[in-house]
């Protein structure tokens, strides 16, 4: 088989798994929604997909086969598929709940957790097992310590920006005010590095798929702008059971993948920014994992289920857009995007 054919087949593995058990396990999504279950361990699952396409296709069309992290892609995709079962779980068996002050909580929610934490751990072991050089082989390396700092920290300084800005337009300034000289905040702040070790499989999930994989493919395809642009659009509609199904009611399902579209889009841009300045996977993954959990932050509400049932009318896209756009997506003018860019 020549190379050629062995990437179209690495291409199509992919998009089976990181689209094609998306969209399945959103039929059950759908199911779900009808009998009004609680669906939030299938968001966490469906974050492991787009890793684990990348995965299966490396070790099954058999191009990278002796550079392959072995250890590490296997736990990997036990640990997914553990969570696959959990999810589905949770719709055979919906009624297997705990009691806690706060309220009812699925058995199978909370296992999804430890399955996150356990999985997490075991595959940082596997990554130290594996060896510096296939690590290396996979693009599972740290590296360019300093630019990756840099990115970090700008991200932190533009995600807190817009927030501000938001509030301060909003006439709430007062609450900005309250949320940072609350301990609680910068309790949680402090707690950040500590819990992405105990949960960046999720996040590695999405951007081993999105940045690693796919950036890089649709960039030599369309030009380094167009490329990234068209991943920010696959990227949203990637989010479509959950946008229907889980961070809003049906109803309001075509404008929340409207605002997941815009959001993927503008932070697709910064993530690939500071991937193409790094060459660090791990920037991405952190900056993922950072977008998410500083939300609770922002809205000053530390509920597990903070992303459920939001919110959200075509009004509201404009602004999303504007702000975005000029915060995150101002970096497509950026010289990484013009370097042998002969496309655009």
């Amino acid at each position: 088989m020549t190379e050629k054919n062995t990437e179209k087949k690495e291409f199509f593995i992919f998009l089976l798994i990181a689209y094609g058990v998306t969209y399945l396990m959103g039929l059950l999504m759908w199911y779900g929604s009808t009998a009004s279950i609680d669906l939030s361990a299938f968001p966490n699952a469906q974050m492991m997909y787009p890793a684990s396409g990348v995965m299966l296709a490396y070790l099954l069309a058999g191009r990278r086969k002796r550079q392959i992290p072995r250890c590490f892609f296997g736990l990997f995709l036990l640990t997914t598929a553990v969570m696959i079962a959990a999810a589905v779980l949770s719709l055979l068996m919906p009624e297997q709940v705990i009691s806690l002050p706060a309220g009812d909580l699925s058995v199978w929610v909370m296992a999804i957790q430890f399955v996150i934490i356990g999985g997490s751990i075991l595959c940082w072991i596997a990554l130290l097992i594996d060896g510096k050089d296939r690590r290396r082989a996979c693009g599972l390396g740290w590296k360019n310590g300093k630019a990756s700092l840099f990115c970090l920290l700008l991200f932190m300084a533009l995600y807190f920006l817009r927030a501000g800005v938001s509030y301060v337009l909003g006439g709430e300034a007062a609450f900005l005010l309250k949320i940072f000289t609350d301990p609680v905040t910068w309790g949680y702040l402090l707690f950040m590095p500590v819990n992405f070790i105990l949960a960046f499989a999720a996040f590695f999930g999405e951007e081993y798929g999105w940045r690693y994989y796919l950036q890089p493919l649709l960039q030599k395809r369309f030009g380094l702008r167009k490329g990234v642009l068209i991943l920010g659009v696959l990227w949203g509609l990637w989010h479509l059971p959950c946008d229907f199904f889980y961070y809003v009611t049906p109803d309001k399902g075509l404008i929340m993948t409207a605002a997941q579209i815009i959001t993927c889009v503008t932070l697709g841009i910064f993530f690939a920014w500071a991937y193409m300045k790094t060459g660090n996977i791990w920037v991405p993954v952190i900056l993922h994992y950072m977008n998410n959990n500083l939300a609770p932050v922002i809205a000053n509400t530390y509920s597990a289920d903070i992303f459920q049932n939001q919110e959200i009318t075509w009004g509201m896209l404009p602004s999303s857009l504007v702000m975005n756009g000029l915060l995150f997506g101002f970096f497509l003018l950026s010289g990484v995007f013009r370097e042998k860019d002969g496309q655009d």
